[in-house]
């Protein structure tokens, strides 16, 4: 199974393979972060690998950060997005 940095699993992700490798083979600029991002880079990424040089958001202590907790995906509902959070933790603790 294949974790990205904030612990989505990308073999669940629509996007695997077709338009995303995976965060880590790109350096944290999936597709989507071009324009969601004024930097280009995944937020989520860019702190735990770039900044912190963590090898996933699951190393830190402040899990869940404001960061982690406010990027959200506009097309799932707020009640799917706690979900997804806590989905993500567990991935990340898992490992």
């Amino acid at each position: 199974m294949k974790i990205s940095a904030c612990g989505l699993v990308c073999n669940d992700c629509q996007f695997s393979r077709k338009e995303c490798p995976g965060c880590f083979l790109v350096k944290g600029k999936p597709f989507w972060t071009a324009e969601a991002t004024a930097s280009g880079i995944c937020p989520l990424y860019d702190c735990s690998i770039n900044q912190k040089g963590y090898r996933n958001c699951g190393e830190c202590d402040e899990l869940p950060c404001n960061r982690f907790t406010e990027l959200k995906d506009p097309n799932i509902s707020d009640t799917e997005h706690q979900k997804s959070i806590q989905d993500r933790i567990n991935n990340l603790h898992g490992l």
